[in-house]
This record gives structure tokens, sequence and C-alpha cells, in this order.
């Protein structure tokens, strides 16, 4: 159930993130949408973790929850780039994007336990 409710959870971060690659491709840059999507993506990463150490989850949930690590370390620098008021980053954007793609894909077809 509760990597049910990951996926749920990286369902709406992915529409954040839609949003704001629209966006920002029209020249124009939400922060609170940002960390709205953020915050979002975050709260799926500790209700997967919860359900790893539950044992809720399958091995492709906890190599999807280490795809979601590696993508989270991405957004926290696109976000460093922004408040420091540096240029972003279009490979940080396209992998932290594709990173977290993959890992959705992972968890969503290989991350729910049988019978769950």
């Amino acid at each position: 159930m509760l990597t049910i409710v990951s996926i749920v959870l990286f369902a709406v971060a992915a529409v954040g993130g839609i949003t704001i690659v629209t966006l920002y491709k029209r020249g124009k840059l939400s922060l609170p949408l940002a960390l709205v999507h953020g915050a979002v993506a975050a709260a799926g990463v500790i209700v997967l973790i919860v359900a790893a150490v539950q044992g809720q989850t399958t091995t492709a949930g906890i190599v999807a929850l280490v795809l979601f690590l590696i993508a989270a370390l991405g957004g926290l620098y696109l976000i460093y780039s922004h408040l420091t008021k540096k240029m972003l980053p279009q490979a940080v954007i396209g992998i932290h994007a594709a990173v977290a793609i993959i890992a959705f894909l992972v968890l969503l077809f290989g991350g729910i336990q049988r019978g769950a």
C-alpha cells in the first residue's frame, strides 16, 4: 500500500515537473511551484523509504528509490543555482528529468509486490 502511495506522490510531482519545464521554456520560472514539486517528490521518497524498511516493496522499488535520491540531488542543485542567480545548467535539467522518469517507470512496473 505504501508503494502505491509513493507512486501517486511521484505522479503528482511529475505533473509539477512537466509544468515547470513548460514554463521554463517560455522564459518563466516559478520558484513556488518548484518548491512544491520538490516537497511532493520528497514526500514520495520518504514514503518509499518507509515501504522499503517495512519490506513492502520489491528490489525494483529499492532501485527506484536510489534513482529518485539521485534525481533529488539534481533537483537540489537546480534550486541552488536558481537561488544564487546562476544559469540553470541544461544538462542537469535533462539528467534530473531523465533519472526521475526512469525511477518512476521502474517503480510503477516493478515496485509493487504481488498480492499487495
